[in-house]
């Protein structure tokens, strides 16, 4: 088997960087290539099933764009408003579980074995997982959620610095600037870091350790045995693709509109609907190009020129902002985080609905939806870590340059807001409610404001990229069962159908209806990662250390 498994892409079982417990099997006809039409990898049900079942969902809702608007808003609505407290306490024990692998013994195991060696930099490793994990989210809610929660979500009941009339209540704005901070950073810190730790360790164990494919279902091997090469394994890793491609739609979705504002902003091009399909449709045929490239030839060096860019950008707005401000405010919001992340955390007895179900519910549920793209890419490329080094990288560090940015983002929006009643950001956030122009309100009121705002539209722009590059690398991966060498013509399709998902969904519900797919598979995958956490432990057990 083992030379079997080294051409088909297949960690190999026999090799010396895996120590394989006997008691791991690969099925049979989980190793073998069938290649249909088109040169597609059609081995098992799980490539035709999610194709097929998500080409019909694109044409019905292309078809019946006009009927299909408001069924998608009431769905994600009663999701989020009925299952959010299975959300919110699914992600606490994520975030538990993780801490707790960092601190037992278990932590001193490597993944792929006692002599395995990491494949990348720490720069490289750091620069691909972040472009992957959060790099158009960032963009696009960084400067939006501080400020909008400072003066109206209102989390844990902690009251506006506004009144009716728009005035400022002195008393309310130390209170309401730190809720505002570590409720954006509650969002974006530990939480969602530790659900694409769970999946990105659970593949990486499983794979480069046990000898199975690298995919979803050989994680549940220790539950299902057998049964995981058979339907049970069909519908989880069915279920992975769904989720995957939903979620990355809803990115993609939040992208376009982005890069459609600051287009509108810095060049005078409308925002419309059309502007973004064509956007989608442009972006989507380099992403294309990026895929024929290959990993460390697409991906990589666009992650890390985006990194760059990034940090660039986060450096000009620390410097041009109000920057003794920020530099004092980095230690109060992460305190501020630290003191509120258990309040925010209870998923009952709190006064705040509207936060919790509109906000947190959503965002685990579309953290949770991201989980097998992010996770999976996260596992390819974190070989030869240890899980204690995996979990501190992949948990802290992330979240540590999450609350740098929100710091410099959003600290700096808040602001002008509180010193300018006629800021931009005000305009943008407050007064009007144009989310997608958030980021260029507060760079406006900054020097140098036509570049600094062009490179952002270039950060959304490859950000939006390498999205969709890896999600189709991971979607590929999957419906092949785990090959890591699938057809290339293979990883083209899925590229081409994210986009078409993001059209279909753009032009059928707007941003509602990507909310709401991204929360409708956020939900099933969700009972798969708590199962996930069990196979963790198990799989670790048997591990030397």
């Amino acid at each position: 088997m083992s030379d079997n498994a080294a051409n088909q892409g297949i960690p190999d079982p026999e090799g010396p960087a895996n120590v394989i417990d006997t008691e791991y099997e690969i099925g049979q006809d989980n190793i073998e290539t069938r290649l249909g039409p088109f040169n597609l990898d059609i081995h098992n049900p799980v490539f035709m099933v999610s194709g097929l079942t998500i080409a019909l969902f694109t044409f019905l809702t292309m078809a019946f764009q006009n009927d299909v608007g408001p069924v998608f808003d009431t769905l994600r609505k009663w999701l989020t408003s009925n299952l959010d407290w299975f959300f919110i306490i699914s992600g606490n024990i994520f975030v538990i579980v993780c801490l707790a692998l960092i601190v037992t013994p278990l932590g001193s195991v490597r993944i792929g074995g006692k002599d395995a060696e990491p494949d990348y930099s720490y720069f490289g490793w750091f620069a691909m997982l972040f472009a992957a994990g959060m790099g158009i989210g960032l963009m696009f809610f960084g400067v939006l959620e501080p400020v909008y929660h400072m003066a109206f979500s209102s989390p844990l009941g902690v009251p506006s610095p506004f009144d009716g009339d728009g005035n400022l209540i002195e008393e309310n704005v130390a209170a309401a600037k730190a809720m505002g901070m570590a409720a954006t950073i509650f969002h974006w810190g530990l939480h969602p870091w530790a659900i694409y730790a769970v999946v990105a360790l659970a593949l990486a164990l499983f794979s480069f350790n046990k000898g199975l494919p690298l995919t979803m279902r050989s994680v549940f091997y220790p539950i299902f045995g057998e049964r995981t090469w058979g339907w049970p394994g069909h519908i989880i890793d069915i279920l992975a693709v769904f989720a995957t491609l939903f979620g990355l739609a809803t990115s993609l979705g939040f992208g376009a509109q982005q890069a459609n504002a600051g287009l509108d902003f810095v060049f005078g091009i409308p925002i419309s609907t059309t502007a973004q399909v064509v956007l989608i449709i442009g972006i989507t045929a380099v992403a294309l190009i990026s895929v024929l490239r290959g990993l460390d030839g697409g991906v990589k060096v666009l992650s890390e020129v985006n990194m760059l860019i990034a940090a660039l950008l986060l450096l000009f707005v620390i410097i041009a902002g109000p920057t003794g401000t920020l530099v004092s405010d980095f230690g109060a919001n992460i305190w501020s985080y630290a003191r509120e992340i258990i309040p925010l955390s209870m998923p009952f007895g709190r006064e705040d609905d509207g936060f919790r179900q509109g906000w947190t519910s959503f965002y685990w549920a579309w953290w949770i939806s991201w989980s097998p793209f992010v996770g999976m890419f996260i596992a390819r490329v974190s070989r030869g870590r240890t899980v204690r080094e995996f979990v501190i990288c992949v948990l802290i560090i992330p979240s540590i340059v999450s609350v740098m940015w929100m710091t410099a983002f959003g600290g700096t929006a808040i602001e002008q807001v509180l010193t300018n009643e006629a800021s931009q950001v005000h305009e943008y956030v407050i007064a009007s409610y144009s989310p997608e122009l958030s980021l260029f309100g507060m760079l406006a009121d900054l020097p140098m404001a036509s570049i600094t705002s062009f490179i952002g539209i270039v950060l959304v722009i490859v950000f939006f990229v390498t999205s969709s590059d890896s999600g189709s690398l991971v979607i590929d991966t999957i419906t092949a069962g785990g090959k890591v060498d699938a057809p290339v013509s293979q990883r083209v399709f899925w590229c081409t159908f994210e986009g078409l998902v993001a059209i279909a969904l753009l032009l059928g519900g707007g941003l509602g209806a990507l909310q709401a797919m991204a929360v409708s598979t956020g939900f099933p995958f969700t009972i798969v990662l708590l199962m996930a956490c069990y196979a963790i432990i198990k799989g670790l057990r048997d591990e030397p250390r």
